[in-house]
């Protein structure tokens, strides 16, 4: 969670995600409230320290005019928010969130809580197409997914040493996939002409509907463009990962649904790491591997 990007410069201009958890997990900065007549969707209500820590958020640029202000979610133990630093900024980015901590901790010690947050923080570097879109509905999400998961916990408990074969796996989500007596593993060469994919993609969403349990590392582009297909169409389905849980993970975007509605398996034959990582060919061969001997199952 606290991981610098070593070749990056903090003080040019970028547009980062911060994440920021409070020390110990305490819930201090509001409530996950259910959906009601004032709101279709599950909301945040922030505490009384949610909401200076908020005004606190706001003030940044009053510090930093080179830093605007994009969104921000606060979360009853964390907060996420998105800058934008639009010219050089005189300082590391580090420096920036030290001073918006200092003033949040002057608050926390009026109200007798602090201290407030835990040692550094974590930031995203929004680079690629259409990842600021997709940030922006994460943060907005957040509450949604917090009263999900609370309501649905046994959708998104790891369960640690599950044994397939010889083998031991951490798995997440409906536990009870792996017993399917129709299970197909998706294994798609790279060099498929779109003819070849458009019916492959047909023969396994038949498949699906006859009431098969696919099964894939989604590795290959054919082999993600039949699992997204798959996943879609709300059939059940297991996916392997070449990462493990972290204590905090749950699922993005719409692989949450796809857990949260039972959808799907999430299996990981190796522990965590936060380092980003190359899939090797070894990985790949034997995520396949663990893929058909599921299927045996």
């Amino acid at each position: 969670m606290k991981r610098r990007h070593d070749r990056h410069d903090y003080q040019s201009p970028c547009i980062y995600m911060i994440t920021l958890v409070i020390k110990g997990r305490r819930p201090l900065l509001g409530s996950v409230c259910p959906p009601d007549e004032g709101h279709p969707q599950p909301w945040f209500n922030p505490s009384a320290l949610g909401e200076r820590i908020a005004a606190c958020w706001r003030e940044i640029p009053q510090f930093y005019p080179q830093v605007r202000l994009l969104a921000l979610q606060l979360m009853p133990d964390h907060l996420h928010g998105i800058v934008h630093v639009t010219e050089r900024l005189p300082r590391h980015l580090g420096h920036v969130i030290s001073g918006f901590k200092v003033g949040c901790n002057r608050v926390a010690r009026e109200l007798s809580l602090s201290p407030l947050w835990e040692e550094g923080y974590n930031d995203r570097i929004l680079q690629g197409r259409g990842q600021l879109n997709a940030m922006f509905k994460y943060l907005q999400d957040n509450p949604r997914r917090l009263w999900t998961k609370r309501n649905h916990p046994e959708l998104f408990r790891t369960q640690q040493e599950v044994t397939i074969g010889d083998q031991k796996v951490t798995v997440m989500g409906n536990r009870f996939l792996l017993d399917s007596p129709n299970k197909v593993a998706v294994k798609c060469h790279r060099d498929m002409t779109e003819e070849e994919k458009e019916r492959t993609i047909a023969r396994f969403l038949m498949m699906a509907q006859r009431g098969a349990v696919l099964v894939s590392p989604r590795i290959s582009q054919g082999e993600k463009d039949v699992m997204d297909m798959i996943q879609e169409a709300g059939f059940p389905f297991i996916q392997l990962l070449e990462n493990g849980f972290s204590p905090f993970w749950k699922p993005g975007g719409e692989m949450f649904n796809a857990c949260a509605s039972g959808q799907v398996l999430l299996v990981a034959p190796w522990p965590y790491h936060s380092d980003h990582r190359t899939i090797t060919r070894d990985q790949c061969l034997r995520l396949n591997d663990l893929a058909a001997l599921i299927c045996t199952m």
